[in-house]
């Protein structure tokens, strides 16, 4: 998981092939002008969604995890409070393949964290995460790239260990 603000994207260009493109998207766009919806970048491998988000509580929101997908979620207009949990820590569920999803609701999250407007969150497979908290609806962003771009190939995946100074 990174927690940053988006003025420090740039700084992630190497995590993963594809964030080369979400930042170049980000630049040449205005999400807060966007239509609601997907917004395909290349293909299915990484698009944008811009949406309105009914407010949750952590009670209500549902952690989810993604085993293909990283996700850069951006809060537009109010701020969003994350729910994390390691998905090691987590129990076994049903993972949904067209979708790349598993859900666990009913389960609090471990830790939370707020960002603002201006900020972002990108969670990763490992990262079991539940978004949308917040107290009023909020029109979000959240980008999906593709994990796993070169299969199972070692040396092309993102390794925390590798890329971070954890």
């Amino acid at each position: 998981m990174i927690i940053d603000k988006l003025e420090n994207l740039k700084k992630y260009a190497s995590v993963n092939p594809l964030f080369p493109k979400v930042i170049e998207f980000l630049e040449q766009n205005d999400l807060n002008k966007l239509e609601a919806g997907k917004h395909e970048i290349v293909g299915k491998d990484l698009f944008v969604n811009i949406q309105m988000a009914k407010g949750r509580t952590p009670a209500e929101a549902t952690i989810e995890t993604h085993n293909n997908m990283i996700d850069i979620q951006i809060p537009l207009s109010d701020a969003e409070t994350f729910g994390y949990t390691q998905r090691d820590a987590l129990p076994a569920a049903e993972y949904n393949a067209e979708k790349d999803i598993t859900k666990i609701p009913g389960l609090a999250c471990e830790s939370y964290i707020t960002c603002q407007p201006g900020m972002m969150a990108i969670f990763f497979p490992q990262d079991g995460h539940a978004p949308c908290i917040a107290g009023v609806p909020e029109k979000k962003q959240y980008s999906k790239l593709r994990h796993n771009d070169y299969g199972n190939n070692k040396e092309n995946r993102y390794s925390c260990q590798e890329s971070c100074t954890c």
